[in-house]
């Protein structure tokens, strides 16, 4: 790993991680190159950025959970082929319902190069500290439709306002957000904004 790189959980304190690529539970129904332990790496300036959201987070009574930060590029190519292999239907109606597999790229899902790559782009949700049960957000990780998009139609209204309290927080920390992804956040002032990184997370 790039000695700017660093495991989140070791130097960000009081947050909670699932790295979704990692495990079974994603949009390729498997672990992706890559990802070989189930944690999430980033760069000393996401981190550094990530403790303001942890902390403003905290004052609304939310902690952050983190999905995924650091993408090497070879799990963003594995994407690539994947999207080009036989529909199996096996995720489709929870992550891609109403497009198909090659769409997520046409439609922004999906990059074939991932600002993830450059070590400064998060997914991430919040959860209520009180309950430890994750924010309502009327939609899961990687559901790769337009009732993800900031502002979409149909939202519940907690759940629209669960959206809105993330956004302000990763807005107010140094973060840029995504119109189709409301999960979603790229640090403005990253330090690699053109470098896209492979080592992998082991």
């Amino acid at each position: 790993m790039r000695d700017d790189f660093v495991f989140v959980d070791e130097v960000v304190s009081g947050i909670r991680w699932d790295a979704k690529y990692a495990t079974w539970d994603n949009f390729t129904g498997k672990p992706v190159d890559g990802y070989l332990v189930n944690r999430v790496v980033g760069t000393r300036a996401f981190c550094a950025a990530l403790e303001k959201a942890r902390d403003k987070a905290a004052e609304l009574g939310f902690g952050l959970l983190l999905w995924d930060v650091y993408r090497p590029q070879r799990a963003v190519d594995r994407f690539m082929r994947w999207a080009e292999e036989p529909e199996d239907g096996r995720k489709k109606a929870r992550h891609y319902p109403n497009i198909e597999r090659p769409q997520m790229f046409e439609q922004g899902y999906v990059a074939t190069k991932s600002g993830h790559s450059r070590g400064s782009t998060v997914d991430l949700t919040l959860y209520r500290l009180d309950t430890g049960e994750l924010a309502d957000m009327g939609g899961d990780h990687d559901l790769m439709d337009v009732v993800s998009h900031h502002g979409a139609d149909g939202v519940p209204e907690e759940a629209a306002k669960n959206r809105a309290h993330l956004c302000a927080i990763m807005e107010g920390s140094g973060f840029s957000s995504y119109e189709c992804e409301w999960w979603h956040y790229n640090l403005k002032d990253e330090p690699y904004p053109d470098t896209y990184f492979d080592f992998p997370i082991e």
